[in-house]
């Protein structure tokens, strides 16, 4: 018997609480599981992307942010529909919460969100582009006069990984994460089942793996290797800095970092390339460049249950084009 060619779809979703959310071409959709036990499906028609939401290696950094500013939008979304903010541990709100409320009434949601994702980018931006610095710096000072500066690139980037690894084991202890994640599982294997051209039932759901190429994990993991690459290019070293603008050591490790973020457009640009290719290809070079990423979901998915398959399913077919050359990429 021919096996049915893979399709290769351009949708994408992301974990919600109690649900999902999908994008299309031109619709996007989140399904939540309320208190009732009903799902809760809201459509949008998404806005015809610019050029540069097309432009290869251009693309990847306005892609990015108007995924994470959607994401926290819909999580926040979600939190309200799935009743989360209405269980018995929340109730008892603090000032804060309660003067936010009275100030901002029904725009409480985008200040929680303006407030989160500020909070979420500082904190990456410590654990990720200072921490690195201070402790090579601090290595660089123990050994005296042996210079390591040529490795300086190669031991900031695992560094980065592995504050990204100890991140997604920590989150992945939490019983509210654990389950979010296995609504992460929910939204891979029914984009795999589309994919494979299968009926979207949950029997045939339940059949594919909860792992897949063009997942944000391996997204993330792809933005940290290829900055090693990039950094370890491009002359941006804090040693240089001080001979050439007579700068204090702290200093020239401010600039480097303030560099480092200059060129964070770039590395994203070519990591979403890369992620792009690896979804649509299958060859050994793209399982080499997917397997570190896959890998890694085994700590942000786990094995969904029924229900929540029935989210996904609620989710991604409002997004489904109408013909499969609408979806051509």
């Amino acid at each position: 018997m021919k096996e049915k060619p893979i399709r290769r779809t351009s949708i994408g979703g992301q974990a919600l609480i109690e649900g999902i959310m999908m994008r299309g071409v031109s619709k996007g959709a989140m399904a939540v599981r309320k208190k009732d036990g009903t799902i809760d499906v809201e459509e949008w028609d998404l806005p015809e992307r610019k050029w540069y939401q097309k432009c290869p290696f251009v693309r990847g950094i306005f892609n990015f942010v108007l995924q994470v500013k959607d994401g926290m939008t819909y999580m926040n979304k979600s939190m309200e529909k799935s009743g989360y903010l209405d269980d018995e541990e929340n109730e008892e709100r603090s000032k804060l919460e309660k003067w936010l409320d009275e100030k901002f009434g029904d725009k409480i949601f985008p200040v929680i969100t303006f407030i989160g994702g500020f909070l979420g980018i500082a904190l990456a931006v410590v654990l990720f582009l200072f921490v690195p610095t201070w402790l090579f710096t601090g290595l660089q000072a123990l050994l005296g006069d042996r210079d390591i500066s040529p490795f300086r690139s190669l031991f900031e980037g695992l560094i980065k990984i592995a504050i990204y690894i100890l991140y997604l084991w920590l989150t992945s202890l939490m019983k509210d994460i654990k389950r979010t994640y296995e609504y992460h599982g929910a939204e891979h294997k029914t984009i795999a089942t589309y994919e494979a051209g299968e009926e979207l039932t949950v029997d045939n759901v339940k059949k594919h793996s909860r792992f897949h190429p063009r997942c944000g994990t391996s997204f993330v993991f792809l933005v940290l290797a290829v900055s090693i690459l990039v950094t370890s290019l491009v002359p941006i070293n804090s040693e240089s800095f001080v001979i050439w603008f007579g700068i204090s050591k702290g200093a020239a490790d401010l600039l480097r970092v303030a560099c480092k973020l200059l060129l964070l457009p770039l590395i994203v640009g070519i990591s979403y390339e890369i992620i792009k290719i690896a979804g649509r290809y299958d060859n050994i070079a793209t399982r080499i460049i997917s397997a570190p990423g896959l890998a890694m979901q085994r700590l942000t998915t786990r094995e969904p249950d029924g229900s929540q398959i029935e989210c996904a399913i609620a989710a991604i077919k409002p997004c489904l084009p109408k013909e499969d050359e609408d979806d051509k990429w």
